[in-house]
């Protein structure tokens, strides 16, 4: 202490042997100085120490910097030699300081066992051990309790219902024999308990397995629970527990499949490859990837890719990975505590629980290395995997990812392998509109026009741009309160401007066969007439169209009579003579 006092820490005493008894007091002093190192040896192994002893010629003889006298003991040369390997400094001390306590005058008086010297134990470990043979089975046999009972049975013979106290060796009575004072179960020698781990020890000599040593001892020996003691054997060899194979794998057990896209998806890293890193990411319910390069793997770069995958795909409830070092972190276990994520790992080494991702990152690198030898960069070749990854059938939903993430296949060169009814549709508009090469022309409201007239005898009259009611559809004022509408081939530009009075409008009952015109009457008093002349060719429904697009109020638009001086058209083909058939002859039809 740091007065100066002493304090003992731990007390150790053991009793002297019955051979240690003999030993001069010298020796006693060095054993109790070495029994004592190796008893608080955890203590004091590389550390500095002090050995204090009451007998004095012994600091000459273990002094650390003083050489052993030629003259010493063998046995004090050995304990100095063990000595030597730790750091001290030995003192004497008399015995007035009294710090032995009690233990070392009181002894056990119980008989202890003497402790081997581990030398000898070690070299006698390694001693091969002789064979058991003949002579000894038929000794030990006869000492062995219950086979010395079979052995007497079988040579005086089997009592019905007395020998049944021997149990299995009673069930095997007919073929248990005795040769050469030995007891033989069929070819095979019954050994006695005292030689079975020997012989265990003899089938397990070149650890060739439990099977092969059941193989081998079928041959020789056999003993009830045989089997059991050599799976026993087997287990408790570490060295055949060290080689031997793993287990069969567990059966395997799927993920539950997502009801809906995005709603678990499994994540990995995928390198270091070309040079980089890769972030996976795969949705589980339509395989759809994610695939970004990273040059730095840390916990904050990994978070803030997810966070711009979350961007354009959402937030999923669970997020599936591995024990890697950013998933485990703080930081990425804080974003997905925000975010409201369930985050499962996977059992550590155990790379197949996220199998999803792992099988996706052996297809990357499989086509990355593949394209190799393909023109571009890294990112173009990562594009087109991608796209053509999205838009193949995946082998679980027998569906594209694309099909079943967004609801439909994503656009390729492919698609214009197949004919493309629009496609085609929109090619022959644009041949139609190159071979009329001609400027559009248009008309402003107000502007005078020559209107085409399918009614009167004048093939063009004059009149002015009323409306525009289309591209090329316009409504033109021929009269006061009487509009037209033309197609912009059926107008042109005029400068010829005619007074309305002048214009010839048809009149009721001047019609003639090949222009049927429009009757109105003016159910209405001081209210416009509308006339729609229409081409000869086109029925009259058109005069009912030509009515609607009349402002409110209009005139009763009558549909267009058919006069009664209008050529009938010639029948192309003869009229058909319908006759009932014969099978109705009999009846009377109406």
């Amino acid at each position: 202490m740091e007065d100066g006092s002493e304090r003992p820490k731990a007390f150790a005493s053991r009793s002297l042997s019955k051979s240690e008894r003999n030993y001069s007091q010298i020796d006693k002093e060095a054993l109790g100085i070495v029994w004592g190192v190796k008893k608080f040896y955890q203590y004091l192994y590389g550390r500095l120490f002090i050995l204090l002893t009451d007998h004095q010629p012994l600091t000459s003889i273990f002094h650390p910097e003083k050489g052993i006298p030629m003259t010493t003991a063998a046995r004090l040369q050995r304990y100095a030699l063990f000595l030597a390997g730790f750091q001290y400094d030995i003192k004497y001390k008399s015995t007035r300081h009294a710090n032995a306590d009690c233990l070392s005058r009181l002894p056990l008086v119980s008989k202890q066992e003497t402790e081997g010297d581990t030398v000898e134990t070690f070299i006698v470990s390694h001693m091969d051990t002789l064979p058991v043979t003949s002579k000894e089975i038929s000794r030990e046999t006869l000492k062995d309790p219950t086979l010395s009972k079979v052995y007497t049975t079988v040579q005086r013979g089997w009592i019905e219902g007395e020998d049944k106290c021997l149990g299995i060796f009673y069930n095997k009575r007919v073929e248990i024999s005795i040769h050469q004072n030995c007891l033989f179960w069929g070819i095979r020698v019954i050994v006695p308990s005292a030689l079975r781990q020997r012989v265990l020890d003899e089938l397990h000599e070149g650890h060739v397995g439990v099977v092969k040593m059941k193989g081998l001892a079928r041959s020789y020996v056999w003993w009830p629970g045989i089997d059991t003691d050599i799976e026993h054997v087997c287990k408790s060899c570490t060295g055949c527990q060290e080689v031997k194979h793993a287990p069969p794998a567990a059966p395997i057990h799927p993920w539950e499949w997502p009801s809906i896209p995005w709603q678990r998806i499994h994540i990995d890293f995928a390198g270091p490859f070309l040079d980089m890193m890769f972030f996976v990411a795969v949705d589980a319910h339509s395989k759809w990837p994610e695939v970004v390069p990273m040059k730095m793997t840390t916990a904050e770069k990994n978070v803030e890719v997810m966070r711009e995958i979350f961007s354009r795909n959402g937030v999923p409830a669970q997020v599936v990975s591995d024990n890697g070092p950013q998933f485990v972190s703080e930081h990425f276990s804080n974003f997905m505590r925000c975010n409201g994520i369930k985050h499962t790992t996977s059992a550590p080494y155990h790379p197949s629980t996220n199998g999803l991702a792992e099988r996706f990152v052996q297809s990357f690198k499989g086509a990355m290395k593949a394209s190799k030898k393909d023109s571009g960069s890294v990112q173009k070749r990562l594009a087109n995997f991608l796209l053509a990854y999205r838009n193949s059938k995946h082998m679980t939903t027998n569906e594209t990812p694309a099909k079943l993430f967004i609801g439909r296949n994503l656009p390729s060169r492919l698609d214009l392998i197949k004919p493309d009814i629009r496609r085609r549709v929109d090619e022959q508009r644009w041949k139609q509109e190159s071979k009329r090469q001609v400027p559009c022309r248009s008309f402003s409201v107000g502007e005078p026009v020559s209107i085409r007239d399918y009614c009167g005898s004048q093939k063009w009259i004059y009149g002015k741009v009323a409306e525009k009611t289309g591209p090329v559809s316009y409504k033109v004022e021929i009269a006061p309160g009487v509009f037209w509408r033309r197609h912009l081939d059926q107008l042109r530009a005029t400068e010829v401007v005619e007074k309305p009075s002048e214009v010839n409008l048809p009149v009721k009952g001047d019609v003639t066969p090949n222009s049927p015109t429009v009757l109105l009457e003016n159910t209405v008093s001081n209210k416009s007439r509308v006339i729609d002349n229409s081409v000869s060719s086109v029925p009259s429904t058109m005069c009912q169209e030509s009515s609607s697009e009349v402002s409110s109020p209009s005139p009763v638009i009558e549909p267009c009579p058919t006069p009664e001086n209008m050529l009938t058209p010639k029948r192309r083909y003869p009229r058909r003579n319908i006759v009932p058939p014969k099978k109705l002859q009999d009846f009377v039809t109406t």
